[in-house]
């Protein structure tokens, strides 16, 4: 079976014109286009509130020993629960035993 052939810059380009108009080459002189790119720069929680939790949140990696792991998948298992669930759970707790504003707190519209 042959290889198809080498895309080169050139015809991609050409292939992304619309038609009626065309790119200038190499010596001839370039037409004047601006194209305005606006870049989101708001909290990502703020401006898409429709947005999933991956793409509102940071991910952060815990490393548990296996024997602490083994544990929090038993408990989520036998409550049939999940473990990420659980973990938020136990950052409540920490905040609260802590003095701190809770999650549901954190997460209000307002932030207070």
């Amino acid at each position: 079976m042959p290889k198809p052939p080498k895309l080169s810059l050139a015809s991609i380009v050409a292939a992304s014109t619309p038609p009626g108009k065309s790119h200038p080459g190499p010596h001839q002189t370039p037409q004047q286009t601006a194209e305005i790119v606006q870049l989101d720069t708001g909290a990502p929680s703020l401006r898409r509130p429709n947005a999933t939790l991956k793409q509102r949140a940071r991910q952060m990696s815990v490393y548990l020993e296996p024997p602490v792991y083994d544990q929090l998948r038993d408990i989520a298992h036998a409550e049939r629960a999940k473990m990420h669930g659980l973990m938020l759970e136990a950052l409540d707790l920490l905040f609260k035993q802590r003095g701190a504003r809770s999650i549901d707190q954190l997460n209000e519209p307002d932030g207070r």
